[in-house]
């Protein structure tokens, strides 16, 4: 898994970590946001907003787990590939030092 992928991860975790000033921000943000519209606040609106934002998170931490996956199992299936190949070409150099 390259290094960048691990990034790509750590990034994503780190967009969904909030905290509870955070939630608190966000709060009052969803709170004037929805005076300015002449909307009242409301609890489910607000958690719906939450729930976005998680949603969000984990679909970036799911990509970027997908692609370190999928890098580092191409990896590991490469270097098995040469492992037996260097297997094969070993047992074949013995066969011939043998006869």
């Amino acid at each position: 898994m390259d290094r960048q992928d691990y990034n790509k991860a750590e990034d994503a975790v780190e967009k969904a970590k909030w905290t509870v000033n955070d939630y608190a921000d966000k709060a009052k943000d969803y709170i004037r946001e929805q005076k300015e519209k002449n909307a009242e606040p409301t609890h489910e609106g607000w958690l719906e907003r939450a729930k976005g934002n998680v949603a969000d998170a984990w679909h970036d931490t799911k990509d970027a787990v997908s692609s370190a996956w999928e890098k580092t199992k191409d990896i590991a299936d490469d270097a098995w590939d040469k492992t037996k190949d260097t297997a094969e070409d070993a047992k074949a150099a013995v066969k011939k030092t043998d006869n």
